[in-house]
């Protein structure tokens, strides 16, 4: 059984976002959710809803992920997600709109393991949005990127380790699963 304090939070793994250079770590985030869900952990995903007039549009001109197919979550990771603890749509770059800092406090979760698409922009965010709410986030590397490829996965990473402090960039074979979960007691006769 996984302790209540700590959650994955699978970011905007959505088609839209899914390019020849972020493709290849959807299997690793599926692995992990798969692994995170058996254990009884909970998982929380994310999805970016663009809208008309939105900063992105005005300002970086970018009027992607407005509607399906762009906007679904990866079809590898729809049965995770249909098992997640929520599904939070957002259309910011964090995942701390009102729903998610709801969740948050409702839950009791402090420490955030994080993953997803794009590792620059809103895993980036998500991450420091948790270290200035005094929670303890962790940024996945290894099931994070970019959809703008390698050079932007490793400027988030780099940013983040400057933000959130380096020991809290850790790989899927870093997660101390052994102190995530506890045991359930043994019963006596």
């Amino acid at each position: 059984m996984f302790k209540d304090s700590a959650v994955l939070i699978v970011i905007d793994t959505q088609n839209g976002f899914v390019s020849a250079q972020s493709s290849p770590v959807i299997p690793v985030i599926a692995d992990l959710v798969d692994r995170w869900q058996s254990a009884g952990g909970d998982v929380v995903f994310t999805r970016y809803l663009n809208y008309a007039g939105s900063p992105y549009e005005r300002l970086i001109r970018w009027s992607k992920l407005k509607e399906s197919p762009e906007i679904d979550i990866v079809p590898e990771l729809i049965p995770y997600a249909s098992k997640s603890a929520a599904v939070v749509d957002k259309t910011i770059y964090s995942f701390f709109n009102e729903e998610g800092e709801a969740l948050v406090q409702e839950r009791g979760w402090s420490d955030l393991y994080v993953c997803g698409l794009d590792t620059e922009s809103c895993v980036l965010k998500t991450v420091v949005d948790a270290f200035e709410r005094d929670l303890t986030p962790r940024l996945i590397k290894d099931a994070s990127a970019s959809h703008a490829g390698q050079v932007a996965h490793d400027a988030g990473i780099l940013v983040a380790s400057r933000f959130i402090g380096a020991d809290q960039i850790i790989t899927t074979a870093d997660i101390p699963w052994s102190t995530l979960t506890h045991s359930e007691p043994e019963l006596t006769e």
